[in-house]
């Protein structure tokens, strides 16, 4: 059975955002607000070593989809909002959704995060919407960015006769192009675009293909091939949550 899994190359990837902002755009997920990120494809930045002999390198972070997934456990409604679907994908039902957030505080990728900052998620492996909280706020303002020189957030918009992102009407059984309040949301591995045949958004926006997709159970896939000549690592393997998002190669400017 197919079992869908992502490969991010780090020696390809050299952290020029491209990935965040097709997943933005692709899903219309909020700005950041309230102390809240909303990037479900965000990153993690590290410097080490001691001036001048120091090296610098970016980690693409995502839902993990892990195969034992904490969150699905964790969420008390029945059916489950956070469940998995047969394709190997930890999937997110908007409706089911009672917004208690046990999914994040069962997250071990989002908890890290908790702990250090005192607040949920940080990088976005799940986000919770705000109360209240629009989407684009900035694109309903009618402040100029530069004060005499620039238009306004709503001039932009209305010039364009949308908001910005344009929302994408796709048509899922589990989620919506805007999220509601006081729910839950996380990257679906564009699930919409899936089933229609085509990639990930962040994977076909990416200018370097550092990002790659596919069925991890074929041995004839890109996945399964490059999993197979290197050795690929995941995120806090020994939490045992089984990723299903690897990491091969690497790479760091020094």
């Amino acid at each position: 059975m197919t079992q869908y899994a992502m490969i991010i190359d780090l020696r390809k990837c050299v952290g020029c955002g491209a990935c965040a902002l097709a997943c933005k755009t692709e899903n219309n997920t909020a700005l950041r607000q309230n102390g809240q990120t909303h990037n479900w494809a965000d990153f993690l930045h590290e410097t080490t070593g001691k001036f001048p002999d120091t090296t610098y390198k970016t980690l693409p972070v995502l839902c993990n989809h892990c195969s034992n997934a904490p969150c699905v456990e964790a969420c008390p409604v029945e059916p489950k909002a956070m469940f998995k679907t047969a394709d190997g994908i930890t999937m997110h039902n908007a409706e089911r959704c009672i917004g208690c957030r046990e999914c994040q505080m069962a997250c071990p990728y989002s908890m890290e995060e908790v702990k250090r900052d005192g607040e949920y998620g940080e990088y976005s492996v799940i986000s919770y919407n705000e109360e209240s909280m629009p989407t684009q706020p900035f694109y309903k303002s009618n402040k100029a960015i530069i004060a005499g020189c620039t238009s306004s957030g709503l001039d932009t918009s209305r010039a364009y006769r949308a908001t910005p992102p344009h929302r994408t009407k796709y048509d899922d059984p589990d989620y919506e192009d805007v999220r509601r309040s006081n729910i839950v949301e996380k990257c679906t591995f564009c699930r919409h675009r899936i089933v229609n045949g085509s990639q990930p958004y962040c994977v076909d926006s990416c200018p370097a293909g550092a990002r790659i997709f596919g069925d991890k159970t074929d041995s004839k896939s890109e996945v399964a091939q490059l999993l197979k000549k290197h050795k690929g690592s995941v995120l806090k393997q020994k939490e045992g949550t089984e990723p299903n998002v690897f990491y091969i190669r690497t790479y760091g400017v020094k």
